[in-house]
């Protein structure tokens, strides 16, 4: 693909997360269902280059950022809580679940070899926990869902990616059983055990350095510094970076200097946002290669096969949740019972299981040959687990907010709205009441600012949250007041620069902060 065709590439992405992101909010639909449909006209259009996505940018560049960001913030303290739904539904249902869709892709497709068929059943296996926690937080459902369905995508994404990266191997490797288990002691215990030692080894480094953009340079460069090696001597790159992330991010923050927390958590999102976004929209541009490749099959038949699949997954994941949860209390040692989580509780668990990125990332790595012989039924599994996206995007994440109201776990806008203002309120008294500590020097400057840091952060969140919803009757002079207010500074800024008052330096960090007071820009940011 030449420079020209790349710009072309590069523009009609950046067209479609655009268009995607502003269509999203007005048409109330999850974002990566317009990404891979504005996709997939895009690959349409007149000059459009057709394309490949070559399966090494995938591994490579993709996986490592995205499964490290997961376990860097995932929540540590909560998840043991939950330790054995965790694990329930993250090893067992993900390994069940693996050969349930590849025993139902190779039934459908009888001319799958068991070796892509279990590769395709290790892809969609995993569940994306950003589609369903952003609907369970905007609705303040039971936290302890929420770190349930968090926690299993962690820990699933490892187990899928092992059995993926398995599944390749069996492509150029006979396996026998004994040697199965061998190869699978060495990938996940040298997976684990490198990045144990990768994690230890990076927080003595990282807590030498104090320059803020070394410190967010270092956090980009540990994911490939955990995956690309462990993959080179043959171990479990996915594994290596979980646990590097995990052991990093709960070591004091990940070692991140205050001053350096809110731009990295905010770097490091947008990034993951990036990735995301651009593995849909990539999807969709090869949607038409994709089709004529399954062409020599009737459509029919390839919708049969979509459904079949896809109601496998759904139907095991709710069964799983229904029937397998409850026994788990059986299992030895001391574990939480599960007389306490309600059947209601775990139909929203089951409905939650929607795919995302890393099912993407992981179908669209298989390898176009094997030995330089095409492989047998890469576009068809493609389109397959393309469209298994696509269907539990639709049918679940559009769905979740009715189950959920449905069984009175869903709170209505206007009694979240009373709490997030609520939190608002006492935050603020907080930060004033540590201005009075500091100025009446009950505390020293050092304690007050990272006290004062810490409530500041909690702030905007809140008020970033309160800034995406609708102000009640009353209370919308106060966002015009702050819009105001923020452009009378601003004039008053640029009369300041044109007339030489004030440097350029000067006029720009005043005109960051300005930023951050603008509820206009905090709405779009969000």
């Amino acid at each position: 693909m030449g420079p020209s065709s790349l710009f072309v590439l590069g523009l009609a992405v950046t067209v479609v997360m655009v268009l995607s992101r502003a269509l999203a909010g007005r048409l109330g639909v999850p974002e990566t269902i317009l990404l891979v449909l504005l996709g997939a006209a895009a690959g349409f259009l007149p000059g459009m280059p057709e394309t490949h996505l070559p399966p090494q940018v995938v591994l490579f560049g993709f996986v490592p950022p995205l499964v490290y960001y997961a376990a860097f913030f995932t929540a540590p303290r909560e998840a043991r809580a939950d330790a054995v739904p965790i694990i329930t539904l993250a090893i067992g249902l993900t390994l069940v679940m693996t050969f349930a869709a590849a025993a139902a892709a190779h039934w459908v497709m009888p001319g799958l070899t068991w070796a892509v068929a279990i590769a395709f059943g290790a892809a969609v296996a995993p569940t994306d926990a950003v589609s369903a926690t952003s609907i369970l937080h905007r609705l303040n459902a039971p936290p302890r869902i929420v770190t349930i369905i968090e926690g299993e995508s962690l820990i699933n994404d490892g187990v899928a990616l092992t059995a993926f990266g398995l599944a390749i191997e069996a492509f150029t490797t006979h396996y026998t059983s004994g040697h199965v288990f061998l190869r699978i002691a060495e990938v996940v215990g040298g997976g684990v055990a490198y990045g144990l030692v990768l994690g230890f080894a990076l927080t003595r480094v990282r807590r030498r350095i104090r320059d803020p953009r070394s410190q967010l340079i270092v956090s980009l460069l540990t994911p490939y510094l955990a995956y690309v090696p462990a993959e080179h001597f043959g171990f479990s790159g996915v594994l290596a970076t979980v646990t590097a992330g995990f052991y990093v991010g709960t070591r004091g923050q990940g070692m991140l200097q205050p001053a350096t927390r809110v731009p990295g958590q905010l770097f490091w999102r947008t990034l993951v946002f990036l990735l995301e976004s651009a593995l849909f929209v990539l999807l969709g541009l090869q949607v038409r290669g994709i089709i004529r490749q399954v062409a020599g099959h009737t459509w029919s038949r390839v919708i049969f096969a979509v459904l079949v699949v896809a109601a496998v997954i759904v139907i095991l994941r709710l069964l799983w949740a229904l029937f397998v949860f409850p026994l788990a209390r059986y299992l030895p040692g001391r574990h939480l019972d599960f007389d306490d989580m309600p059947w209601r509780e775990r139909i929203v668990i089951g409905w939650s299981g929607m795919r995302g990125a890393i099912s993407l990332a992981m179908v669209l790595s298989l390898p176009v040959s094997v030995h330089g012989v095409p492989l047998t039924g890469r576009g068809e599994v493609i389109f397959l687990a393309a469209a298994i996206v696509f269907v539990t995007l639709v049918g679940q994440a559009t769905t979740l907010p009715a189950v959920l109201r449905r069984f009175g776990m869903g709170e209505t806008d206007r009694a979240r709205l009373e709490q997030m203002r609520t939190r608002r309120s006492i935050i603020e008294t907080a930060l004033a009441r540590i201005d009075e500590l500091a100025e009446s020097g009950k505390v020293d400057d050092r304690t007050a600012r990272t006290f004062r840091q810490l409530y500041e952060d909690r702030l905007e969140r809140v008020r970033a949250a309160l800034d995406d919803e609708p102000e009640e009757e009353g209370l919308t002079d106060a966002a015009m007041v702050r819009r105001e207010i923020v452009r009378a500074q601003r004039e008053k800024l640029r009369g300041l620069y044109r007339k030489g008052k004030i440097g350029t330096d000067t006029r720009r960090a005043v005109s960051r902060r300005l930023d951050a007071e603008d509820p206009d820009i905090r709405r779009g940011a969000g």
